[in-house]
């Protein structure tokens, strides 16, 4: 089924490819389906996808033969895949090219989360990630995507671009994927292709320009901008690019692409990269990565310098044996407060955690480890999928499929002789979630908002991993 192009657009893509490449990619994007890929999360399984090709430029990422039923599968909402455009994950293979010490790492524009969970699994360990997502509902959706990855070294936040200013100099590294026209996702969202107008391109263009100056002040001299989108003009893309080095002095790293991956360089600018559907398996995404002004020893030098000294505050009165629900316990992590929240964060960490929360809405830091409720803590589902929790500091329970499911709707749930009070559910030995047993019942502590809403189940689990 061909999809109906604007025509403004087909005109734009002719005259920004001229020839064969313009309609080799105009027949790919109004006749041809999208690509289904996953990006498997190597710090919680050593799994890979059965007969599946990989993903070049990214170590972990498989592009699957169909299109699976990713709801309905516990090791999906355990958090051991994603499921992301294959061109999206390019960011693996940035941040390991380009970055080999622990940094301080802003992706600004983050929701639903596949750039964010993509980079925090190639980041050097010790690395701080902040993400964050404006709109409250889809920051909703990041914090979840998050929890469900695991890192201890996150941060959720959801705030205006322009507060990240005031962080002068914090960061090493700042992804930028910026709100955009959504060309290059026409194949994927058919409301994209029906919102497009050029005067969409010109707002998204004035935005983008915005949330940039916003940020610039927040990046260290000598750090990386990593600027994206998913739209194929070149207002939204070069041209962004030459108003950056223009107005600050940014210059274009090379990021050296092999060429039997077959990606398109920039459009006038042959160091940014295009991945265009027709040459590559997946959407269409530009990116460009810019290097703030200063020399590496005074980047070394700023970096060591603001690192130094001990985290302020006062630390939280945990039990022992709360402390011990995470693999290293008080050595590895600082542990706070948050209303009625116990949240551990890495202690090397601390610190830039609370300069951030200063300065922008922090919606989740760290491990949320579990709630207050009366004399007892009532360990929390960001505890059960994260990849520092102490499984030996709970009682586990496997349940099958038909369980696990029930429990992932927030069904009641039978737990036949186990001990009472809280136990860790399991599913193939993965960790799904808490539950406290009764007696003859188990109370559900599946988030209510995480829960699967719909109430068909397939009669054979799905086979990603």
């Amino acid at each position: 089924m061909m999809t109906q192009l604007h025509a403004q657009f087909i005109e734009n893509i002719r005259q920004l490819f001229p020839g064969d490449e313009g309609e080799q990619l105009l027949s790919t994007i109004a006749g041809t389906a999208a690509e289904t890929s996953v990006r498997v999360n190597a710090a919680k399984t050593a799994m890979r996808p059965a007969a599946a090709e990989r993903v070049p430029w990214c170590s972990t990422g498989y592009y699957l033969q169909g299109h699976e039923q990713f709801t309905f599968d516990p090791i999906f909402h355990a958090g051991l895949y994603y499921v992301q455009d294959a061109s999206s994950m390019i960011v693996d293979y940035i941040i390991r090219r380009l970055i080999d010490r622990p940094v301080r790492y802003l992706d600004l524009c983050a929701a639903p989360g596949g750039k964010t969970t993509a980079a925090v699994s190639a980041l050097p360990h010790g690395s701080l990630m902040v993400c964050n997502e404006v709109v409250p509902q889809r920051a909703a959706i990041l914090k979840e995507n998050v929890m469900k990855w695991g890192i201890p070294g996150c941060v959720v936040t959801s705030d205006d671009s322009s507060r990240f200013g005031r962080l002068t100099h914090f960061f090493d590294v700042v992804a930028a994927d910026v709100p955009c026209s959504g060309e290059g996702m026409f194949r994927k969202d058919l409301g994209a292709v029906e919102q497009w107008s050029p005067a969409l391109v010109a707002q998204c263009a004035e935005r983008q320009r915005l949330i940039i100056d916003n940020v610039w002040d927040a990046i260290a001299p000598g750090g990386l901008l990593i600027y994206s989108t998913c739209t194929y003009n070149r207002d939204e893309n070069e041209a962004m690019v030459e108003y950056i080095e223009a107005k600050y002095g940014a210059t274009v790293v090379g990021l050296d692409l092999p060429l039997e991956w077959n990606v398109a360089p920039g459009v006038g600018k042959d160091w940014c990269c295009r991945f265009l559907p027709h040459r590559t398996r997946g959407e269409g995404l530009f990116v460009c990565v810019l290097r703030k002004p200063g020399d590496d020893e005074a980047r070394t030098a700023f970096a060591d310098k603001r690192r130094t000294g001990t985290r302020s505050g006062v630390a939280a009165k945990v039990p022992d044996a709360v402390r011990n629900w995470l693999i290293g316990g008080s050595g590895e992590f600082a542990f706070s407060l948050n209303g009625d929240t116990v949240v551990a964060v890495p202690q090397g960490l601390a610190r830039d955690v609370e300069a951030v929360s200063r300065q922008v809405k922090v919606l989740s830091g760290g491990v949320e480890v579990g709630t207050v409720k009366g004399k007892d803590i009532v360990p929390s589902q960001s505890l059960a999928l994260s990849t520092a929790l102490n499984r030996d500091a709970f009682v586990t329970v496997e349940v099958g499929y038909n369980d696990a499911i029930a429990y992932l709707r927030g069904d009641a749930i039978m737990l036949g002789d186990a001990p009472r009070g809280i136990v860790l559910l399991q599913y193939q030995g993965v960790p799904i979630g808490f539950a406290k047993q009764l007696g003859n019942r188990a109370n559900n502590l599946y988030p209510r908002e995480w829960r699967i809403r719909s109430t068909y189940a397939p009669s054979n689990p799905p086979q990603v991993l």
